[in-house]
């Protein structure tokens, strides 16, 4: 199993509505579905992956990420996904901005352009990387839309974004729960998987599960309470 999808099984809400855009050949979708018994719908712009997924019994419509997502409807899902997906986007922030409209959550994973081994490939070779994130070489690689952590990071400030979980990823290895906003991690984060929700509705909405296990997740804005006075009954 993909780690990424792990984490995400980890993370969904047994009997959640989710969309999964760009499920590709459904293999996520399926997982959630027999496993969470989720009530899922996804999104495939490819015939053939719409095919797959029909043959899997799942609930999938033709579209495009980029475009479609304006048809569906405020509030519709529980869970917005794009794994891996992102950077193939041609208006990257548009969509993630109807990621959290379209739900209330949204879990997002990115490539990350600023790992030591691009960095690495850049300064040493000149060439474009290829690593285990990025494996294709430039000239068939769909990713039209690279980003490093810190720019992701703050794209997600410029839309009011709240980042209530992130773990780094890497092939063979489990999920490493980090704070993306620290400068090493830019350097050390093969891929990110994020968990996002709208930060103008943190304060009202559900507490963030702690989707990593050991991420310190942002308390709910709560007046502290004064202690009650107790008054000693006078003995007769």
């Amino acid at each position: 199993m993909r780690e990424d999808f792990r984490e995400i099984l980890r993370l969904v809400r047994p009997g959640a509505r989710v969309l999964d855009v760009g499920c590709g050949e459904g293999e996520l979708l399926e997982l959630l579905t027999r496993e969470k018994r989720v009530d899922g719908q996804g999104l495939e712009i490819s015939p053939e992956g719409v095919a797959a997924c029909l043959a899997r019994g799942l609930a999938v419509v033709q579209g495009d990420g980029d475009r479609d997502l304006d048809h569906f409807p405020t509030r519709a899902f529980d869970y917005a996904i794009l794994s891996k997906t992102l950077q193939q986007m041609r208006e990257p922030r548009h969509v993630l901005s109807e990621l959290l409209r379209i739900a209330d959550q949204a879990v997002v994973s990115v490539p990350n352009f600023g790992h030591w081994k691009v960095r690495w490939a850049l300064l040493s070779r000149g060439r474009m990387p290829e690593t285990g994130a990025l494996p294709e070489p430039w000239w068939s690689t769909p990713n039209i839309h690279l980003c490093t952590l810190r720019d992701f990071t703050t794209l997600c400030e410029e839309l009011d974004l709240r980042i209530d979980a992130c773990a780094a990823l890497a092939e063979g290895k489990a999920a490493r729960p980090i704070d993306p906003s620290r400068p090493m991690e830019n350097w050390r984060a093969e891929t990110a998987l994020f968990l996002l929700s709208r930060r103008t509705e943190a304060a009202s909405g559900p507490v963030p599960q702690n989707l990593f296990g050991e991420v310190e997740l942002p308390k709910p804005d709560v007046a502290p309470q004064k202690p009650k006075s107790r008054r000693k009954k006078a003995r007769a």
